[in-house]
């Protein structure tokens, strides 16, 4: 009985679909772990009033609960630490973050359970979020409009005003005084290659001093429109009496926004989760990427994955096409076939090395030379940016979409080439008309698995264009629009620089996993794309099969 069913094949069967479910289970509990521990960063949670009571030291202790841990009290009185009269084994410790950095030594901080002699969640205990300095947690003592003492009520509405106000600043910066600094370093670049080519009359001086003296003056205008904007955001202020019983009083101009939790219902708590996703999408990172949002790193990340898709599908196609359909059947084709499936295995890293030496400094540096020589010594293209990123990871997954093309033109009957030259048709006609749509499935495929391979690497990308701040974004609104040259941030590195360069490891570890989640929606973002349009050419040329 036992050996006819071996002879079945059904045992194979449920191996296989017990190998799938396993996987299946693996892949959904980590996306399940990462979502839970990333999308709770953002919901609203309680504060926290502890009254505490260390030896002969009393005092109070206000933030929000972030984790807690069993320790074996016996490790605790080992390391000296007076427990009191508690008899347990292990005594839960409370990781509480305090926020207030300016005026505390450490803005998380370890409570024991022994230490705490009365918790409570006091009504009217604000979180303000700031630009700077992160949290402040306190009570709203009064709030001061232009010197004087108005409703607290009001809080909001001068909060509202002073972002809007510094939202004007920024774009005012970032968008006229940027564009007239960008065109007068252009200018300098201009004047600068006109006298290496001794092509500098008296006549173009002047024109360059004519314009110059224009934005200049433009320039002038923009500076005192933006004082008057930072003039107007040091009018209000609002004094907070924190966890040490002092008032302290903080500009709102320094206040992003503030939020009551404990008053909040779970509603009004929904709608603030919400609200602090979106702000995490779209904000800039703030206090050295603990702090903010990561829409430059979300958008870097996507035009990098863009550009290479768009380097690397016709080279892929274009070789897969001549060693399936033009490269003799001998040893030199093998060789080059093994090549590059070997390549598929080499360490990423590695190709960034080369990145960084052939694409950075050679072509980079040759470019330089030949077409930005009034820039140097300060490089143009020979410093690691976008484009070469770009290279390096089309490289990198050349041998995926190669492989793929070509069995997906293997799968072509040969019978539909004949016919079409028999008909009259000539071979490249029959690869345009024929092959490359039937096999244009197999070529999405190839671009899927290389979307989601770039996409997810970091190792290559820190030597050839990723930093950890980029001051603008590749595309903008200057001439000629898309800045391939400039360096960009990365959802993947933003990862390993929160997560492992950051100055408060507690503060960022919430942030890892909300932005490694964030990376895994872009990656099956870009993914659905693919296979929708992957589908679509599928079901588009199906009749040609027949």
């Amino acid at each position: 009985m036992m050996k006819d069913w071996f002879k079945s094949g059904s045992p194979w069967i449920w191996m296989t679909a017990g190998a799938v479910s396993i996987s299946l289970i693996s892949v959904i509990g980590l996306l399940v772990m990462i979502a839970a521990r990333g999308l709770g960063f953002f919901w609203p949670a309680d504060v926290y009033e502890f009254d505490v009571q260390q030896a002969d030291k009393k005092q109070v202790i206000i933030g929000e609960i972030y984790d807690r841990e069993q320790v074996p009290a016996k490790r605790l009185k080992n390391m000296g630490i007076d427990l009191g009269d508690f008899q347990g084994e292990t005594v839960e410790r409370i990781l509480i973050k305090t926020g207030n950095r300016e005026f505390v030594e450490l803005d998380f901080r370890w409570l024991l359970q022994t230490d705490i002699k009365k918790t409570d969640t006091p009504s009217g205990l604000g979180v303000f979020e700031r630009s700077r300095n992160g949290n402040f947690y306190g009570y709203v003592d009064k709030v001061i409009l232009d010197g004087q003492p108005v409703d607290s009520a009001r809080l909001e509405e001068l909060i509202e005003r002073a972002v809007e106000i510094s939202e004007q600043a920024v774009d005012l910066q970032n968008g006229e005084i940027g564009s007239i600094n960008y065109r007068l370093e252009k200018m300098r670049l201009e004047e600068r290659a006109l006298e290496l080519k001794d092509k500098l009359t008296d006549e173009r001086i002047a024109e360059f001093e004519q314009e110059r003296k224009e934005l200049k003056q433009a320039y002038q205008g923009f500076e005192n429109e933006l004082f008057q904007l930072r003039k107007a955001l040091d009018r209000d202020e609002v004094v907070v009496k924190d966890m040490r019983g002092e008032l302290v009083t903080l500009r709102i101009a320094e206040v992003l926004d503030v939020h009551f939790p404990n008053d909040m219902s779970a509603l009004e708590k929904l709608g603030r989760f919400f609200v602090q996703l979106g702000r995490f999408v779209t904000d800039d990172p703030r206090e050295a990427n603990t702090e903010g949002g990561v829409f430059p790193a979300i958008f870097g990340t996507v035009f990098m994955v863009m550009l290479m898709a768009v380097i690397v599908t016709p080279f892929g196609v274009v070789a897969a096409i001549y060693l399936h359909e033009y490269a003799a059947k001998n040893t030199v084709t093998k060789v080059i076939r093994i090549a590059v499936i070997n390549l598929a295995g080499v360490p990423s890293i590695v190709y960034g090395v080369f990145g960084l030496g052939f694409f950075v400094y050679m072509l980079g540096g040759s470019i330089d030379e030949l077409f930005y020589p009034e820039a140097l010594p300060n490089p143009t293209f020979g410093t690691p940016g976008v484009i070469w990123s770009a290279l390096t990871l089309a490289i990198l997954t050349l041998p995926v979409v190669i492989v793929s093309t070509e069995e997906g033109m293997s799968r072509i009957p040969s019978s539909l080439r004949q016919g079409s030259l028999a008909l009259g048709a000539t071979k490249a006609e029959t690869l345009w008309r024929i092959i490359i749509p039937m096999a244009s499935p197999a070529i999405m495929t190839g671009l899927i698995l290389a979307v989601a391979r770039a996409a997810g690497e970091v190792a290559p990308l820190m030597l050839v264009g990723v930093v950890k701040m980029a001051p603008t974004l590749p595309i903008d609104g200057n001439f000629p629009f898309v800045h391939v040259d400039r360096k960009f941030m990365h959802l993947g590195f933003h990862i390993y620089d929160v997560g492992f360069q950051s100055p408060n490891v507690e503060a960022a570890r919430p942030l890892v996993y909300a932005t490694a989640f964030l990376l895994v929606t872009v990656i099956v973002a870009l993914n659905i794309t693919a296979i929708g349009i992957r589908n679509h050419l599928r079901e588009k040329y199906k009749s040609l099969e027949h």
